[in-house]
């Protein structure tokens, strides 16, 4: 089956594409639903059956084709964790699950999604399933902040770092019973990625628990400049 695909390519025309359009289908939804309560809901809705949807098929498929395993069925990788957050706002928007979907999607998700860990290009199963479920957890997170006026703030940070260190204590307790490597707690991955600019194991996992806080002051930071502004702009009036 996978013969007949040619090799997933870096950057290449089809994940460029995934790319442009994991950013500009959210923004151009965001834009028509705006002002617009019951369109913004059905949108919320569609995509939350997307993503779950498409990580049901990514199951019956993995399972008949023999590819479900201990190392990939249990849903202790961060982007599932992350899956779960950015579906549970899309069904009943709060505060607290957006915020868990927007830093560990735009951290964590987006990092999946610029360096897959596929075998094959477009057509092949495995890189439509991975583009869309990928794809379709950072593009809703895209839309609940722009279409359904959503945001993080300072207050978000000791909530989201405490779950992240929830999510590290689980998945790195499922690694060492069961011999799996959910979180990429044990070994680095396979493919190339952040991972080979790190240290050798176990001296890179401080530095990924660093550069979890550094990409969320990073993503805090367009909302802290605009929140300045805002305040400067009244001193003003």
């Amino acid at each position: 089956m996978s013969s007949h695909y040619e090799p997933f390519v870096l950057f290449h025309a089809s994940h460029l594409t995934v790319l442009a359009l994991t950013v500009a289908v959210p923004l151009m939804l965001a834009a028509i639903a705006r002002g617009r309560p019951r369109l913004e809901r059905a949108i919320r809705f569609i995509f939350a059956l997307q993503i779950a949807g498409i990580w049901a098929v990514w199951f019956v498929v993995f399972h008949r084709m023999g590819w479900l395993d201990l190392g990939n069925g249990l849903p202790m990788d961060l982007c599932s964790w992350a899956a779960i957050a950015t579906i549970v706002t899309l069904v009943r928007p709060n505060q607290k699950s957006y915020e868990l979907a927007y830093f560990w999607a735009l951290a964590g998700t987006i990092q999946g999604l610029l360096r897959p860990g596929i075998p094959y290009d477009f057509p092949e199963f495995r890189f439509i399933e991975f583009s869309l479920f990928h794809g379709g957890i950072i593009a809703a997170v895209v839309f609940l902040t722009f279409g359904a006026g959503m945001r993080p703030y300072f207050s978000s940070f000791p909530r989201v770092i405490a779950w992240s260190f929830v999510y590290m204590a689980a998945a790195g307790a499922t690694d060492w019973a069961l011999g799996v490597d959910y979180g990429f707690l044990r070994s680095k991955p396979i493919y190339p990625s952040l991972f080979d600019l790190m240290p050798a194991w176990p001296w890179y996992l401080p530095v990924l628990v660093v550069l979890g806080l550094v990409s969320m002051l990073i993503y805090y930071a367009p909302w802290l400049v605009a929140d300045l502004a805002r305040k400067v702009a009244k001193r003003r009036v």
